[in-house]
């Protein structure tokens, strides 16, 4: 739901919220950003931990960033989200402010207010600027959508208690159940 009303927003309404206020800009609106359940906060941990320790493992040049963490998905100023998890593998795209451009993975945790967004509007911005990888982890529905725009845009849809390989990062598995409280 958009945060404020106005025929177009940009990113310099963006980068001057109040502080304390989370949105995104999409499509012109800003919307708000709920604050995060602990269920949300503990998977959003868990995965960003397995991320780190699988990237380092392997002496990878990969960075991961949990929100929140701005990422101008398109480098043109005009849509910035802030997915819960984001994984950069080129450096040249990081600035002091986040992200310029598509991280190659993205992962979002669905929370009652963001499901539209998420499965729907997330998801085509998200394969439109070329994110390689999209995770849509839904504890309601004790799931994970996969998404691997590079292979097929067909999901791979996975139960909370089998393994989420990722496409991007050869061996890495994460089994969301054991993350959850």
């Amino acid at each position: 739901m958009p945060l404020l009303k106005s025929n177009q927003f940009n990113a310099d309404d963006y980068w001057n919220l109040p502080d304390g206020v989370r949105a995104e800009l999409i499509g012109g609106q800003l919307f708000d950003m709920a604050p995060p359940s602990r269920v949300h906060q503990r998977i959003s941990m868990g995965l960003s931990i397995a991320f780190s320790d699988y990237i380092r493992a392997h002496d990878g040049k990969c960075e991961v960033y949990a929100a929140p963490f701005a990422v101008n998905l398109n480098a043109d100023d005009e849509t910035f989200v802030e997915p819960d998890v984001s994984i950069v593998c080129d450096s040249s795209k990081l600035t002091e402010k986040g992200c310029k451009g598509a991280p190659d993975l993205v992962v979002e945790i669905v929370s009652p207010s963001s499901r539209h967004m998420d499965y729907s509007t997330k998801n085509a911005l998200y394969s439109d600027a070329h994110v390689r990888e999209y995770w849509i982890v839904d504890p309601e529905k004790n799931r994970s959508t996969i998404y691997r725009y590079e292979e097929d845009a067909a999901p791979v849809i996975i139960p909370f208690d089998q393994p989420v390989e990722s496409g991007i990062f050869k061996g890495l598995q994460v089994v969301v159940e054991t993350l959850l409280p």
